[in-house]
């Protein structure tokens, strides 16, 4: 059923909306986790360095699908929001037919320029082979996890936080039982973890597809959905295309840093990866608040209710503070059983690595959600630019640390490189959203007043 965002206490639609797309979020980790895991303790270090390796990149594919269909979901919402069943079903045909043009020129450049990508990257020559059949299977799989994406932010969008998240679990499960088959009796190697990966995005694409078709009416496109015109599709472009680029030069930065990291060799990378597989913890529950407040504000703002979108921010804020909190005090808490797990008996220097970057990182976990909820917020009252400028932040703020810190401090100047350039996105994101909430509540107040005068003359 159609939800809205617009009515109710904000806190409480955002705790309950926030809750599915967190458990999602993990189930979405659990996808790389299992492939992390089996690979490492079945086929050894190099292996699991390996699909390390490659993680940074697949994950800059995964960022530009992120932003791009996060954005196609806030127009969506935007439309919902202002109850515009029209520009609803608009939205949703523009949005498969761009995402269906999108996925298939990124598979083909992705897929052609595997080798170059592992070469540039100092990909050491024991592991290379592995990295390069592990990353080619995924990027032939970018039109499952594109769909997938479009599909569950459409749901959202419409105010379905919950069934993105069942089809997940499923598809999750599904994907942990095909590591082991394919990797085990089957004997496919990284390439089996791929192919799992790849084949469980696929079935959870097509279920969200086939769901939203039967339960939302407003999904069921005819053919004159389908014929949008050049300014809904420019529309569209000009709100995506900015906000995937966006989200994939961040990522540029990191593998900035992950290029730094293997140039100090098979430990550092094994160690950096079971290391950066628990710390997506964190990044994927903040998210998931950016997610939601993502809606949130995109249906309000659509409604024009400015004052529940800043009692929705800080209430956003809120939670997102004690999940951080709590999520900190667990990682450190449990981090010597945790990186076990990821691959049998890891010597000493590998444990030395992982600790050190988990013990500079998870103190910033606040930054991550104050960055997370303001940048989404700003998204959502339809500015795309100066997210873009908070991304170019991070992007020299990490390449710098990666070259010029590590020069000096080493192992955990690349590491210091994550907060460092969280912090520098925010002096950006902060001011801007307070100004933002400012201007459309005194052009609100000024239109208003107008049309009260308009009123007034028109007595006389």
């Amino acid at each position: 059923m159609v939800k809205t965002l617009t009515k109710g206490k904000p806190v409480k639609i955002i705790f309950y909306f926030s809750l599915p797309v967190i458990a999602g979020n993990l189930f979405q980790l659990f996808y790389t986790m299992a492939d992390t895991i089996i690979v490492g303790r079945t086929m050894g270090a190099d292996a699991l360095a390996a699909v390390g390796s490659t993680t940074v990149v697949i994950y800059l594919i995964l960022c530009f699908i992120q932003g791009v269909t996060g954005e196609y979901g806030i127009v969506t919402a935007q439309n919902f929001g202002a109850k515009n069943e029209k520009g609803v079903k608009e939205s949703i045909g523009a949005s498969i037919i761009q995402t269906a043009v999108f996925s298939l020129i990124i598979t083909v450049i992705s897929c052609l320029l595997t080798d170059i990508i592992l070469k540039k990257m100092n990909t050491p020559q024991e592991i290379y082979q592995l990295s390069y059949d592990y990353m080619f299977v995924v990027f032939a799989g970018t039109g499952a996890t594109f769909f997938y994406n479009l599909f569950s932010n459409i749901l959202r969008a419409l105010g379905d936080s919950k069934t993105p998240l069942y089809f997940l679990v499923i598809s999750s499960l599904l994907n942990i039982f095909l590591d082991i088959l394919f990797i085990v009796p089957f004997k496919m190697g990284v390439a089996g973890a791929a192919w799992a990966t790849v084949l469980s995005q696929l079935i959870s694409a097509v279920l969200c597809a086939l769901y939203a078709v039967k339960h939302f009416p407003v999904t069921r496109l005819k053919k004159e959905d389908w014929k949008s015109d050049a300014e809904t599709h420019a529309k569209h472009l000009k709100i995506a295309f900015p906000m995937g680029f966006q989200m994939s030069v961040m990522c540029i930065g990191q593998l900035a840093m992950q290029s730094a990291v293997n140039k100090i060799g098979t430990n550092a990378i094994a160690g950096y990866t079971a290391a950066s597989k628990i710390d997506q913890m964190s990044v994927l529950v903040n998210n998931a608040f950016g997610i939601t407040i993502s809606n949130y504000v995109a249906q309000n703002y659509g409604a024009g209710l400015i004052g529940r979108i800043k009692k929705g921010v800080r209430s956003c804020l809120m939670i997102g503070h004690a999940g951080n909190l709590f999520m900190g005090i667990l990682i450190l808490a449990t981090q010597s059983f945790v990186i076990p797990i990821f691959m049998n008996e890891p010597n000493e220097e590998i444990f030395l690595y992982a600790k050190d970057y988990l013990w500079v990182i998870v103190p910033f976990y606040l930054l991550l959600g104050l960055l997370a909820i303001y940048r989404s917020s700003i998204q959502s009252m339809g500015d795309s630019v100066t997210p873009f400028l908070a991304c170019i932040i991070e992007l020299f703020s990490r390449i710098f640390c990666a070259l010029y810190l590590s020069l000096y401090f080493g192992y955990k100047g690349i590491c210091f490189s994550t907060p460092f350039a969280w912090i520098g996105a925010l002096c950006i994101l902060i001011p801007v959203y307070y100004r933002t909430i400012r201007k459309i509540s005194l052009e609100k107040m000024a239109k208003g007043n107008y049309s009260n005068l308009k009123r007034k003359i028109r007595k006389v």
